[in-house]
């Protein structure tokens, strides 16, 4: 049986597993489908955290919502469709302070976290093999099949490796792959860039009351501090029983600043600007503090083609929002080109 592996369990790869799954179906190919993340969870930087101290009580500490534009709302309409027939998401009522949407545009909240989507599309992949903690460091080429290792634990070989993981993180990895990055490619994977910023998730005991008149707001007169959402009340799901939980998302020039700091060191400074700007807010229960060093794409690869092709005989393929552009119609798109790429294969 054929191997197929993804790494990178956010949301390109967990789509692109659901794809692939549909294809499969499709086929007579019989194919095992491998994915593999190195954090201890899905979602990648669509994260859901929950509080240490009770876990119903829960944070997005990456993406917040999805936006819908006017053009995606009919390219991937049986995508937003299906999230929200099923309950994953609902429209954004909660009242966002300094938002600014283009016309014809709409948001989708996640009630039980962001990272739902996530899950829903590996539960829709089923079948698939998911191990997390995987670490890839070195894909080698062995015998027309790729040998992929690990921080830890033994090689395995596959017939196809496709990388979703941030472009930085691609050109990091050892081995065979370092030579059949052709030199035009590595150029141009090498101009991809991100922006980079903190994030913080203050979870609450339950009966907390945050006296605020929104669920979330755009913060422009603060230099550390560019966002702030009560994120139960951004999903509109409050509960007497659960917590409330508050998410701080910094600034791109603050996060560029002290992006080599270690995170315990800019947690307290974080939370000093978080006092200038709400001063009367409870004592949390808990802090959680994240460093997204790639947050968003801010140079995407040239022509924003969803993927590309490294080595065709076996098939080795790189694919994420480097390739398109950060956010769920981006990753949706990239998912789309990787399948659509390796349809032949999984014909025959």
């Amino acid at each position: 049986m054929s191997r197929v592996l993804i790494v990178g369990a956010g949301l390109t790869g967990s789509l692109c597993a659901h794809l692939l799954r549909q294809e499969l179906a499709a086929s007579s190919r019989k194919l095992q489908l491998v994915v593999w993340d190195k954090a201890r969870g899905a979602g990648g930087r669509m994260s859901t955290s929950r509080s240490p101290t009770d876990p119903n009580c829960t944070a997005d500490l990456g993406a917040q919502y999805i936006t819908v534009t006017p053009e995606y709302a009919h390219k991937h309409k049986t995508f937003h469709d299906e999230l929200v027939a099923k309950g994953i998401c609902t429209p954004l009522s909660a009242a966002v302070e300094g938002m600014v949407m283009k016309d014809g545009s709409y948001n989708l909240v996640t009630p039980q976290g962001v990272s739902s989507i996530v899950k829903h599309y590996l539960n829709q992949s089923a079948g698939a093999d998911v191990h997390y903690e995987r670490h890839v460091t070195q894909i080698n080429l062995r015998d027309a099949r790729w040998e992929v290792c690990r921080k830890s634990g033994s090689p395995e070989t596959f017939d196809v490796v496709v990388l979703t993981m941030p472009v930085p993180q691609i050109l990091q990895l050892q081995g065979d792959v370092r030579n059949l990055i052709k030199e035009s490619q590595r150029r141009q994977l090498e101009a991809v860039s991100y922006s980079s910023r903190y994030s913080l998730g203050l979870f609450y005991e339950a009966g907390t009351q945050i006296d605020v008149p929104w669920a979330a707001k755009y913060i422009t007169d603060n230099p550390c501090i560019r966002f702030i959402s009560i994120d139960n009340k951004k999903r509109n799901v409050e509960s007497s029983e659960v917590g409330p939980s508050l998410i701080v998302h910094t600034s791109i020039p603050f996060g560029i600043e002290h992006l080599e700091e270690e995170k315990e060191d800019v947690q307290p400074l974080i939370m000093k600007h978080l006092d200038t700007v709400l001063p009367n807010l409870p004592q949390p229960k808990a802090v959680k503090c994240q460093k997204w060093r790639y947050s968003q794409v801010t140079e995407a690869f040239p022509d924003c083609p969803g993927q590309i092709t490294l080595h065709s005989k076996p098939f080795l393929l790189c694919g994420g929002d480097g390739f398109t552009h950060s956010n769920f119609d981006g990753c949706t798109e990239s998912a789309l080109r990787i399948v659509e790429t390796l349809a032949t294969y999984l014909k025959y």
